[in-house]
């Protein structure tokens, strides 16, 4: 008898270590924490990285800033340059969860390339203008009149979204510029005319208005046959959940709000 007491005690023994070790625990205040999906972000936090054109830069900090305040625990990580090159990129592997190109075409080259997560959405449009000194002393009134002898004319190259857009705009025109050189983004011409390195530069209205204090600017009625539309949209392998609520963040009332207060048109 004694020793059939033993084996049933140890037979119990063996039964409970089984279960302490292989069941969570059902303790008042215990909890099972099941696996976060692959690319989702951490709950409550995270760090969101957005690649976006250079013309994006003042009206894009703004809004990171003001989705962060509204997202608890999250960064906005932002890499402004070149659509060209930012498209060129991601397609090479760089890592990113939102893209936003200045035009179609450099957003069409990421989707064909397999790196967009979903349908691209325009959320604003652009256009042209001429960035000159203040108090424009070369007297630049005209799209033509930057051919003048003397002038030191900067554009962007033509596969950047405001180079070809300068490019319509001389199609438009029948003139043919030669700017002393081309420029990888738009910030790039704008910089040169502000610090006195160039008389004029092809930018985008909302980069005269973003440095009104220390450019003027020249519109171009000719711009308006090369409206540039710029679209948004997560990049697969990133965090989809929270690239999403930035892509709708963007395309809703305070980002509309901010992109007009910068000088962008809306979306067409």
């Amino acid at each position: 008898m004694s020793q059939l007491a033993l084996a049933v005690a140890a037979v119990a023994l063996f039964a409970g270590a089984c279960s302490s070790s292989d069941e969570p625990s059902t303790q008042p205040g215990a909890s099972v924490t099941a696996p976060a999906p692959k690319g989702a972000a951490k709950a409550g936090g995270g760090t969101l990285t957005v690649f976006a054109a250079a013309s994006l830069t003042e009206s894009f900090t703004a809004l990171g800033k003001a989705f962060e305040a509204q997202h608890a625990g999250v960064t906005v990580k932002f890499s402004f340059a070149g659509s060209s090159g930012l498209a060129q990129q991601l397609t090479n592997g760089a890592k990113a969860d939102v893209f936003a190109s200045a035009d179609q075409a450099n957003m069409d080259k990421a989707v064909q390339g397999g790196v967009i997560d979903g349908q691209p959405a325009v959320f604003a449009t652009n256009k042209l203008a001429i960035a000159v000194a203040p108090g424009n002393p070369k007297g630049i009134k005209s799209f033509a009149d930057l051919n003048k002898a003397g002038l030191t004319v900067i554009t962007c190259a033509p596969q950047v979204p405001c180079g070809a857009a300068a490019k319509k705009v001389e199609t438009a025109t029948g003139v043919t510029l030669k700017p002393k050189s081309e420029e990888q983004d738009v910030k790039q011409v704008l910089n040169k005319v502000a610090s006195g390195d160039a008389d004029a530069g092809l930018v985008y209205v909302t980069d005269t208005t973003s440095a009104a204090d220390k450019v003027a600017k020249v519109d171009l009625p000719e711009a308006a046959q090369a409206v540039n539309s710029y679209p948004i949209a997560a990049v697969k392998g990133g965090q989809a959940d929270l690239a999403h609520q930035f892509e709708e963040f963007v395309l809703g009332t305070q980002g509309k709000n901010e992109l007009t207060k910068a000088g962008f048109g809306p979306a067409q």
